[in-house]
């Protein structure tokens, strides 16, 4: 491959920006440190059962602290029948039987202590469950937990026939309402049958989740993560004469009414209550924090536009969700995007956010493919890179930093409700969460180290025997390494301070600079197999000679190599982290 040069191409305004924080500042730990996710029943079995659970978690921290991680989400825990895979919680005050006892949560909790390492749980506010004691007394008409979720009459066609009572699709596709003789009403689910939405405009409803909330934290977790959060509520049905109105189609492509993008969800997600709901639960963090001086952190998931996600932030005068999650490298790129589409998709949340927030970056998570499977198991180290080193707080979803792939679930073997609900043993695949979802690769022994026993909840990945942590903790050059050099370096003054400013430098290559108080780094980020020559004199006071600190595992650079700024050769898919010297 024959190398050319060309000069930077500036295809977008550079954007300069401080870090949220400056020097006069004391950040807070969840203001400086990097949350791991872990998908609980997939990190690690303890007993054999090939379900991971919360012994298996404890056993693994020790891990999280090698990785440089402060903190760890875990995906919900609680007590469930597991139609959602613990999204739907039978008890909110209970670990799952299947992970534990509430001793082993205490035990965690004391080993994450004893590590510093942060525990955040995931707190479902948005529905409940249909084999709940909550659930179930409401079907025996006690009035108290009928109030607790959304019930409405059918409507009778012309020939006898009981239909729901409007167009509302769940989002796992399908009619949102389902029927319970026991009571002759129909009750709203948003997600799966299993998963009865809860009602918010019942105050009773309201006090109840805080008190989740308040149990939870007199346990020690340091926040939450918030699911689901846009369908908190829906619409008041008596300003629509006391029935809940029909969706607007969406006009979106599909021509499936059952599908979730056929309607416009005007009634039903980021209602103005919603936004209102979630500065409550920030005063009831605040109430914690002030009590024993730990900080708590509130995370909300809400895919929509920067304009509605900002709105979770807070008011203006009052506080919301100090992270409202940013999706950008989730939902506006993949592996064919190009440099120019990359430093758009950065530069959105940071354009809209407040001034005095902090963004956050977020590459993969347990709903969606996995990011070697996304881009490229050639692009994980520059992924990584730009996850961890730009302005702000760092995620990391389980099995990113050693570049896991998703693993094949068949048909037969697939769970997930998304993709058992399609009815559709061939084209499942595009919308089954299973795949990212696979067993934690430890090693290449059976079961990838995840388990000793003779079959997994879903089937290991292909390839696991090479692609595992003791494999990459045994190399010099690994994905793992590199991961842990790129956490150490964003304790950095550069990169926990500094300012940045990036750019397109031609369709391939993305690039941003870091500084502060006379220190400057620059990470190059190639998006093809292409190899070119760079010219960083397109920085402002990038010039001279600059080091090789961090580079990407089939780099031909070596770390402590230098090159000119003005001549920099750029490998295909390299990745690369630069200090000016």
């Amino acid at each position: 491959m024959f190398v050319f040069r060309i000069a930077p191409i500036i295809i977008l305004p550079a954007l300069f920006l401080l870090a949220a924080a400056n020097n006069a500042k004391d950040l807070e730990w969840w203001e400086t440190t990097i949350f791991y996710q872990i998908y609980p029943r997939s990190f690690m079995d303890s007993d054999g059962d090939g379900i991971g659970d919360l012994k298996g978690i404890t056993s693994k921290l020790e891990y999280l602290k090698e990785l440089g991680v402060g903190a760890t989400w875990l995906s919900p825990m609680f007590q469930s029948p597991m139609y959602d895979f613990g999204y739907d919680i039978a008890d909110f005050y209970d670990v799952h039987d299947e992970y534990g006892t509430m001793e082993d949560f205490d035990n965690l909790m004391a080993k994450a202590k004893e590590l510093d390492i942060k525990i955040v749980l995931d707190f479902v506010p948005n529905h409940g469950s249909n084999e709940s004691v909550w659930f179930e007394e409401a079907l025996r008409g006690h009035e108290k937990y009928y109030d607790y979720f959304m019930w409405e009459d059918g409507i009778v066609d012309e020939n006898g026939t009981l239909h729901p009572p409007n167009n509302w699709n769940s989002v796992f596709r399908k009619s949102a309402w389902e029927y319970r003789e026991e009571v002759d009403k129909y009750y709203l689910h948003q997600f799966v049958i299993g998963q009865p939405d809860l009602n918010y405009r019942n105050p009773e409803v309201v006090e109840e989740m805080k008190n989740v909330l308040r149990f939870w934290f007199d346990k020690g977790v340091a926040g939450f993560r918030v699911d689901a959060i846009s369908h908190l509520f829906e619409v008041d049905k008596e300003k629509f004469g006391g029935r809940y109105p029909d969706e607007p189609l969406s006009g979106d492509s599909t021509d499936d009414p059952e599908n979730y993008n056929y309607l416009d969800h005007i009634y039903t997600k980021d209602l103005d209550e919603t936004f209102d709901m979630v500065y409550q639960w920030r005063e009831v963090f605040e109430e914690y924090s002030e009590k024993d001086g730990l900080a708590r952190v509130m995370m909300t998931e809400s895919y929509g536009s920067p304009q509605v996600v900002m709105k979770y932030f807070g008011d203006g005068e009052r506080e919301g969700s100090h992270m409202p999650f940013n999706f950008v490298l989730i939902s506006d790129v993949n592996g064919d995007s190009t440099a120019a589409e990359i430093k758009y998709a950065l530069d959105k949340f940071l354009t809209f956010k407040p001034i005095d927030k902090l963004a956050n970056w977020v590459a993969g998570n347990h709903d969606n493919n996995r990011v070697a499977s996304r881009f490229s198991p050639k692009l994980v180290d520059g992924m990584n890179m730009i996850v961890l080193l730009l302005p702000g707080i760092a995620v990391t979803y389980m099995g990113e930093e050693i570049g896991m792939v998703d693993g094949f679930v068949s048909w037969e073997d697939t769970v997930d409700p998304s993709g058992c609900n399609t009815d559709d043993p061939i084209n499942y695949v595009s919308v089954s969460r299973d795949p990212e979802r696979t067993p934690f690769q430890w090693s290449s022994e059976k079961n990838a180290g995840f388990s000793t026993g003779d079959k997994t909840w879903l089937p290991v990945a292909e390839g696991y025997e090479t692609l595992n942590v003791e494999v990459q903790r045994n190399v010099e050059r690994s994905h793992l390494n590199i991961y842990k050099s790129l956490a150490k370096l964003r304790t950095e003054p550069a990169f926990r301070h500094g300012r940045y400013e990036s750019v397109a430098l031609n369709s391939d290559v993305f690039a941003f600079r870091r500084w502060h108080e006379g220190e400057t780094y620059v990470v190059i980020i190639n998006l093809r197999d292409e190899t070119y020559d760079i010219d960083l004199t397109y920085f402002e006071n990038v010039m001279g000679h600059l080091e090789v600190v961090v580079n990407s595992l089939d780099s031909p650079k070596i770390v402590g190599d230098v090159f000119e700024a003005s001549a920099l050769p750029v490998a295909g898919y390299e990745g690369i982290v630069l200090k000016l010297v």
